[in-house]
């Protein structure tokens, strides 16, 4: 989300046209093949292809160094720093008996057929006004101990609550994602909540609870022995835990001062006032997870009978497991950078301008070859609503709603090995490069894909 990805339109393409698309194929061919055949650690491949195919662009051996570091930095800086508040967090709700509390009311009140209908409905509140990542951070260790104490797979489990994520960051304002594009093309933003709805709903049932299914089939692996609780031990259950109310307290903490945050900056984005400066600052996604490691020493540690060095222990042995985590995610980032730095999305943008495609279509179209050539989600929303913006001054209040979600959904398209968030997620689910573009980005495709065909629906018939 930093300021370099944003400005990625304006770049000036280090070569031609033809060397950038094959120097981009080329690296992501290399960087799969580098993990799966030679059994490369990611972050080495990552690395190298990164240098690589900054190398190949044309764009300069310090520039590609250069370009890798600051993306490397710039993911670090944000969502590494997420990624260890939540594992935090996430340690402190399994040691305090929290995640027990949760999981067990989760799998006590919901049949095993309902549980992953109620896992997607979860991740969708979650994820509504929240980074993928954070919401990720925040719910994984409740998918992790749901997935083993139900008896479902693995997949039955996380794919819905990924899902119900994923749709809320491309689809739904407040999210930061769909606002960037309402700004943009000045769509009406409360007509682009409703439709956004009304496209996630049945988005989120095909590529979670349904899809589910078929990526159980297909990807059949164990619960990782990630947040192992005494009772997944088989020990006595531990006497005292957390209250309910407590525990979802503590969870929804982040939610609350972001969605406060999100919904201040649409009612008075230009505001001084002090009770907004004070919703802004809460509401930084950093702080706001910060916040929920403090609140959750109090609510959560205390509240499980925890003493001082008993939260101090669980804290402190929850960053060594997410150290490969955080170079992964952070190579990642930085392969994302080189991409935008060649400036193969300008070329993209460039090639697209002039075409006689509809307009929804095309508008997705741009979103989803600009996502796939750098793996941004941020990068494809901003440069396809400044290439709509002229067509969308000429379309009704509605169609440049549904142009927002077009661009939206196309953002979220074929999530491979250039995007942080599909290191993210292999690695929290420990399972293998293959594996997870059998699951995680199939299932992005279907979101994307579904996404499409909702707005289209919508189109004819308003």
């Amino acid at each position: 989300m930093n300021t370099t990805a944003l400005l990625a339109a304006e770049v000036v393409p280090a070569g031609s046209d033809a060397r950038l698309i094959i120097a981009a194929v080329a690296g992501v061919a290399v960087i799969i093949a580098l993990i799966t055949w030679l059994d490369l650690h990611p972050f080495l491949a990552l690395s190298i292809g990164a240098v690589g195919v900054g190398l190949a662009a044309g764009l300069g051996s310090a520039e590609s160094v250069a370009a890798f570091a600051t993306g490397f930095g710039s993911t670090m800086g944000s969502v590494g720093i997420l990624i260890g508040f939540g594992a935090m967090f996430g340690k402190l709700l399994a040691d305090s008996g929290g995640a027990d509390r949760i999981v067990d009311t989760l799998v006590g009140r919901s049949s095993t057929k309902a549980l992953p209908w109620t896992m997607a409905l979860v991740g969708a509140v979650i994820g509504l006004p929240m980074f993928f990542e954070i919401g990720l951070v925040l719910l994984m260790p409740v998918i992790i101990l749901v997935a083993r104490r139900s008896g479902l797979s693995l997949m039955r489990i996380a794919i819905p609550t990924l899902a119900g994520l994923s749709a809320m960051h491309g689809l739904v304002p407040p999210h930061p994602g769909p606002l960037v594009a309402v700004s943009a093309l000045n769509a009406n933003l409360g007509l682009t909540l409703a439709l956004g709805v009304l496209v996630a709903i049945p988005t989120v049932v095909l590529a979670g609870p349904v899809f589910s299914k078929y990526a159980a089939r297909w990807v059949d692996v164990k619960v990782p022995d990630l947040f192992v609780t005494g009772e997944d031990r088989g020990e006595e259950a531990k006497q005292q835990r957390p209250s309910f109310a407590a525990t979802l307290a503590a969870i929804l903490l982040p939610v609350v001062l972001m969605l406060g945050k999100a919904f201040a900056d649409v009612i008075a984005p230009d505001s001084e006032a002090l009770p907004k400066s004070v919703l802004d600052f809460l509401g930084t996604p950093v702080v706001a997870l910060g916040l929920a490691v403090l609140v959750g020493m109090v609510l959560l540690g205390r509240g499980g009978g925890m003493d001082r060095k008993a939260i101090s222990k669980s804290l402190e042995s929850s960053l060594p497991p997410i150290a490969g985590i955080l170079l992964i995610v952070g190579a990642g980032g930085g392969f994302k950078q080189v991409l935008i730095d060649t400036g193969i999305a300008g070329v993209i943008a460039d090639a697209i301008k002039g075409s006689s495609l509809p307009v929804l279509f095309l508008a997705w179209l741009v979103a989803v070859l600009i996502r796939v050539a750098t793996g941004s989600a941020t990068v494809a929303t901003v440069t396809a609503s400044g290439i709509l913006a002229p067509v969308a001054a000429d379309l009704s209040s509605a169609h440049v709603s549904l142009m927002v979600l077009a661009i939206g959904a196309g953002s979220l398209f074929l999530s491979h090995v250039n995007d942080a968030g599909f290191w993210l997620v292999k690695e929290y689910l420990g399972v293998s490069v293959v594996q997870n573009l059998k699951t995680w980005t199939v299932m992005e495709c279907i979101i994307s894909v579904s996404g499409l065909a909702g707005v289209l629906v919508l189109s004819a018939f308003i």
